[in-house]
């Protein structure tokens, strides 16, 4: 009779916490906001918000149910890293209206941060030059001013380059921001060289933390090598975790 019991009450148990375990998971969607499909990452209970930006062309191959089909892009990878710390995560394809994303995210948790990498602060400073207002800028691997920039393969493309700064044109219009750059990034738009006079221009407005380790493999540029923080994906998280709450 004990035995039959103990076995009744580890059902019960049982019963009542799986679905307990299954509302902590967070909810992955497809949504349409500003004219692109995303994906949206959201814990029961966020903490903030965060819009990851992919560098490169910025395709991703959203499709339905939350699926991404290129992965590789470091803000990509690691999304689920920042919704397992409480964060509403958006992270959208090419094209999108950044000031869409920002209204959407506001209506679920503030602050907000926008976070792009690579290309991606291009495109989220042209997003703020256009109107978009997050609470908190994080740019990585950033095209941040002249000095970032060095010579390309052939010459060819290095005065058609913008940055944060030629872009913005005035730190007027930067929301708190943090920059986060590897040391040993070779990639020739990217030096390390840019962060320095970024964070002068922005007048306070912008901190850097610098990561150091991990590995690089292939093209200086891509998302395998120092520049895309290969095999240092959680000190990028935990810095810009940090400065997101």
């Amino acid at each position: 009779m004990r035995l039959f019991f103990y076995r009744v009450a580890l059902a019960v148990l049982a019963f009542q916490t799986t679905p307990l375990r299954a509302q902590s998971e967070p909810a992955v969607t497809t949504v349409s906001v500003g004219g692109v499909e995303a994906v949206l990452i959201k814990p029961t209970k966020p903490i903030g918000s965060i819009i990851l930006l992919a560098g490169g062309d910025g395709r991703i191959g959203v499709e339905g149910g939350g699926v991404i089909k290129r992965q590789g892009n470091q803000l990509v990878r690691t999304r689920m890293a920042y919704a397992k710390k409480g964060f509403a995560v958006l992270v959208p394809d090419v094209g999108y209206d950044l000031s869409a994303l920002v209204g959407l995210m506001k209506t679920i948790k503030r602050p907000v941060t926008v976070a792009g990498t690579s290309r991606g602060t291009q495109r989220g400073a042209e997003g703020i030059a256009s109107g978009a207002r997050p609470d908190k800028l994080v740019l990585t691997s950033g095209f941040l001013s002249d000095a970032s920039m060095g010579e390309p393969p052939g010459n060819a493309r290095r005065r058609s380059e913008r940055n944060a700064v030629s872009i913005l044109g005035s730190p007027g219009l930067l929301p708190p921001t943090l920059v986060v750059h590897h040391r040993q990034d070779r990639c020739w738009a990217t030096s390390p060289a840019g962060v320095a006079p970024f964070v002068a221009w922005a007048g306070g407005k912008a901190r850097a933390v610098w990561i150091e380790g991990g590995e690089e493999t292939g093209d200086p540029c891509e998302a395998q090598g120092h520049h895309g923080f290969r095999g240092v994906d959680q000190k990028v998280v935990e810095a810009v975790s940090a400065f997101a709450r």
